[in-house]
C-alpha cells in the first residue's frame, strides 16, 4: 500500500512539473528565477523595462505568471533587488548564440614558426619568405629561426644578418619585435602584423 501511495506522489509531482514547468525550472546559469527568489519586496522592471513599482516577490511572481512570462533576479545587490519580467529560456538562446557568433569572428593569433640555415640559397629563402608573409597577411605572428651545425656556431654573424634581411623584406606587414638573440644553436626573431598592432594601438 505504501509503496502504491507513493508511486502516486511521483505520477501526482510528474504531471504538476509538466503542466507548470515554469514553477520547476532550476537555474544553472548564475540568476535567480521564479520560486528561488525569496525576498521579501523586490522593485520590479517589465518585459518592456517600464518600471512597475516596488511590490513583495510573491506579487511579482503572480504578475509573471499572469504575463506567462519567467521572474528573473537582474540586480541581487540592489535595495530592494531588482527582478525583471522575460522569457528566460529566450533570454538564455540569444545570448548563447550571440556568444557562439563572438567567438566564431574572434581570430586566434597563432606563432607559425619558419627555420633556415645559416647557408640557405636564395629560391628557398624566398620560399619561406612568401611563407612567412602569407602567415602575417592572415593576422599570425612568425617566428623566424637559424639553425647553427658545427663549426657554424663561430659565425652566427652569418644568421643574424639573414635574420634582419628576412624582417626588413616583410617591413611592408610586419613590426619586428626584438632584435635576434640567440638561444643555444638557435637565433631566432619574431614579427608581428603591423595590422594587429595598429588595431591595438587605436
Amino acid at each position: 500500500m505504501l509503496g502504491c501511495d507513493a508511486g502516486a506522489v511521483l505520477a501526482a509531482v510528474f504531471l504538476c512539473s509538466f503542466e507548470n514547468w515554469r514553477c520547476f525550472r532550476i537555474s544553472k546559469q548564475g540568476h535567480q528565477i521564479n520560486e528561488e527568489i525569496r525576498d521579501k519586496e523586490v522593485r520590479l522592471v517589465s518585459e518592456t523595462g517600464e518600471q512597475l513599482g516596488i511590490m513583495s516577490a510573491r506579487d511579482a511572481l503572480e504578475r509573471a505568471a499572469e504575463a506567462n512570462l519567467d521572474l528573473v533576479k537582474i540586480s541581487p545587490t540592489a535595495n530592494p533587488p531588482v527582478c525583471k519580467l522575460m522569457d528566460y529560456g529566450k533570454y538564455k538562446f540569444e545570448q548563447t548564440k550571440r556568444e557562439k557568433e563572438a567567438r566564431k569572428n574572434q581570430h586566434i593569433v597563432e606563432i607559425k614558426e619558419v627555420r633556415m640555415s645559416p647557408s640557405i640559397d636564395v629560391n628557398d629563402f624566398n620560399v619561406k619568405l612568401r611563407n612567412a608573409q602569407k602567415f602575417l597577411a592572415e593576422g599570425n605572428r612568425v617566428k623566424v629561426t637559424v639553425r647553427f651545425r658545427g663549426r657554424e656556431m663561430a659565425h652566427t654573424d652569418i644568421g643574424k644578418g639573414l635574420l634582419l634581411k628576412f624582417a626588413e623584406q616583410c617591413a611592408e606587414v610586419a613590426a619586428l619585435d626584438k632584435e635576434p638573440k640567440l638561444d643555444g644553436r638557435h637565433m631566432s626573431i619574431f614579427l608581428s602584423p603591423k595590422v594587429a598592432k595598429e588595431a591595438k594601438k587605436n
